[in-house]
């Protein structure tokens, strides 16, 4: 299944492609894309609907985040090696884990806002995992249980505040709108191996990133467990699984940042594709 939500930002409803791919609305029979929905239970009754009887998603209305009430938003750190060589830094021994705020979601399609201040705003296409199952210190031949299914995430970093300005990675990651997810949740059933997925960046037509998450150093099973060796997974976290080389930061013979204006298209085989424009934190204010 490929589920997902529309309307004005927080006030999303749940959705659902039919077998043409056209989108239709779930609200009728839940309530969102979230918690319990995504239990295997949740995901089991979902299945056996008949989307035909479903009513049709308004023509041009905006798709949300794909997953409503996110209550963590990890992310794995240097998981290319050839993204931590462009990056300078070594291919590390375990996962390197951070956090984005759950307050830089945002739609597949939302404009990105440079935040104020910022001179090195960057890209990163990334796998999303959705947690549908709680999972709490899980082994590897395990881990898959525990996965409800992908999406596509836009890990956007502003480089001088993760880099430059000490502490933790966090301050670089969280800006609002720094965390475009979906278009769609693919559910795990359609997607038969996520460690061999054509994954691309373009900005304005130009594509800079173009990798496979066949070279991920940790793959979606090491992942899953080996974070729930540290806190609990619950329905609806999102992992974003780390980035393949070609993103700003590693440009030569200098780094290329983000400017107000651009666009930034992105996608991942089987899981959808993001369109963004970039404003300024400004310009934001005014809409």
């Amino acid at each position: 299944m490929k589920l997902f939500r529309h309307g004005k930002k927080g006030h999303e409803r749940p959705g659902i492609l039919d077998a043409a791919g056209r989108l239709r609305d779930l609200s009728a029979i839940v309530a969102d894309i979230a918690g319990p929905v995504l239990l295997p239970k949740g995901l089991d009754a979902l299945h056996s609907i008949d989307c035909e009887t479903l009513p049709f998603v308004a023509p041009g209305e905006r798709i949300g985040p794909c997953v409503g009430h996110v209550g963590k938003f990890v992310c794995i750190g240097l998981n290319y090696a050839d993204h931590a060589a462009e990056s300078g830094m070594e291919v590390p021994a375990e996962p390197v884990l951070f956090f984005k705020a759950t307050s830089a979601l945002c739609g597949p399609n939302d404009d990105v806002v440079i935040p104020r201040g910022s001179t090195k705003t960057d890209w990163e296409v990334e796998l999303g995992v959705v947690i549908g199952k709680e999972a709490r210190y899980v082994s590897v031949t395990d881990a898959m249980d525990h996965v409800a299914g992908y999406c596509v995430v836009n890990d956007l970093s502003e480089r001088a505040f993760q880099l430059e300005r000490g502490g933790q990675w966090v301050k670089g990651k969280s800006a609002d709108t720094f965390g475009p997810i979906g278009p769609w949740l693919v559910t795990r059933d359609e997607v038969s191996d996520p460690q061999s997925l054509a994954i691309w960046l373009e900005v304005d037509g130009i594509r800079h990133q173009n990798g496979n998450t066949r070279t991920m150093i940790f793959g979606v099973a090491e992942i899953v467990s080996y974070v729930s060796q540290f806190m609990s997974l619950q329905p609806g976290d999102i992992i974003s699984t780390g980035t393949p080389p070609g993103v700003g930061l590693g440009m030569k013979p200098e780094p290329v940042y983000l400017r107000a204006g651009q666009e930034m298209r992105l996608g991942i085989e089987g899981l959808g594709e993001q369109r963004q424009k970039t404003i300024l934190e400004t310009d934001s204010r005014s809409r």
